[in-house]
């Protein structure tokens, strides 16, 4: 019996120890963070990107004139 538990609580241990998914699990927080920081910044990033098409057009005529 006391082997029995003693193989028990190594197993447990060792479970809680092992480490192999935390990359995944650390992957997946991050891509959900990113996610959520576009969400809210959706429109000022929109704004910004829209700025620099309009630039980047506005450059390549100037090089044309």
């Amino acid at each position: 019996m006391k082997l029995m538990i003693s193989m028990v609580t190594g197993s447990m241990k060792g479970f809680w120890e092992d480490e192999e998914g935390l990359g995944t699990l650390e992957m997946i927080l991050i891509i959900a963070v990113l996610i959520a920081v576009v969400l809210l910044f959706k429109d000022k990033i929109q704004d910004v990107v829209e700025a620099l098409i309009k630039t980047a057009g506005d450059k390549s005529q100037e090089v044309f004139e």
